[in-house]
């Protein structure tokens, strides 16, 4: 009996964990603690530093997985005719929509609160914004509505550098801003890879994607007219004096792969393209930002 309430206990735990989209929070955190450590030089990474970025690390890893979670309930319906989302446990019939809205308030609140607490007021509300930026603006609004949905929503994908500076800094710089600018302009490439060989998918749940309201072309286009801007975006943390040499050419190169495979996706387009141009793009953004972080220290 025991290990058949341990079996069932571990299994609803394991719902509730694939509500909150580990791997996406994953790079959300990621991010967020690039930022972090962006924010200061080496000789600041002291005990005291420490306490507070690993406060804010969990507090805005259970805010995202709140609004992963969040995500989850209000697009059951739609996760249900995709077959890459009808595994979760919404659709699934797995867990019920009070269940999720009272798992999403209690992870969400006890995450704004850890944060309120123990990093910075600034951190907390920045926090909370994002969280409504993307569980509400763009999940409820502009996804629905818009096929600049990514675009406009991206703003809060963007916002985990920006939170990690804010937790260990207090204030939002410039430098902060150039982080939030680097990942605003590489989710559309990212997205619409993805959102182009799922195209039938979308159009089946009813979703206003770029390719279904525009058609493939017209997205294609737009996947290298934003990885260009993408790239031209890059290199302003070594014009600004904020990166080295060693991000310099490590942003060339990976920029190099990124715009190579742009330009095949509007010259040459098939559906494994697109899916391999979709996992580039996460491996992209993780080697750029620890490139970034490499520098910072070791002043290259």
């Amino acid at each position: 009996m025991t290990s058949i309430t341990w079996q069932h206990t571990s299994s609803r735990l394991a719902q509730f964990l694939a509500l909150t989209k580990p791997r996406v929070v994953s790079l959300i955190v990621f991010c967020a603690v690039i930022g972090m450590f962006l924010a200061v030089p080496y000789g600041v990474l002291d005990m005291r530093f420490a306490a507070t970025a690993l406060a804010a690390t969990v507090g805005i890893a259970m805010v995202a997985g709140a609004a992963a979670a969040i995500n989850c309930l209000v697009e059951r319906k739609i996760d249900a005719l995709m077959a890459r989302t009808r595994w979760r446990p919404l659709p699934r019939g797995q867990l019920t929509g009070t269940q999720t809205l009272v798992f999403a308030s209690a992870l969400g609140g006890a995450g704004l609160a850890l944060l309120y607490s123990e990093v910075n007021a600034l951190t907390m509300w920045l926090t909370l914004a994002t969280f409504v930026g993307y569980a509400i603006i763009y999940t409820v609004v502009l996804k629905p509505m818009t096929p600049q949905n990514i675009v406009i929503g991206g703003a809060s994908g963007a916002m985990p550098p920006v939170l990690g500076w804010a937790a260990v800094t207090g204030d939002v710089s410039p430098q902060a801003l150039l982080l939030f600018l680097i990942i605003f302009a590489w989710t559309p490439p990212h997205f619409w890879s993805l959102a182009l060989y799922r195209k039938l998918e979308y159009a089946k749940a009813g979703v206003p994607m770029l390719p279904v309201t525009h058609g493939d072309k017209f997205t294609r286009l737009h996947v290298l007219l934003y990885t260009v801007i993408l790239v031209a975006v890059t290199l302003f943390p070594f014009a600004v004096n904020m990166s080295g040499t060693f991000y310099l050419l490590a942003a060339l190169a990976l920029d190099v792969v990124f715009l190579y495979y742009a330009i095949l996706i509007y010259t040459n387009y098939n559906d494994q393209l697109a899916r391999r141009t979709f996992r580039y793009s996460i491996l992209y953004l993780a080697l750029l930002f620890s490139a970034l972080l490499i520098d910072h220290y070791v002043g290259i």
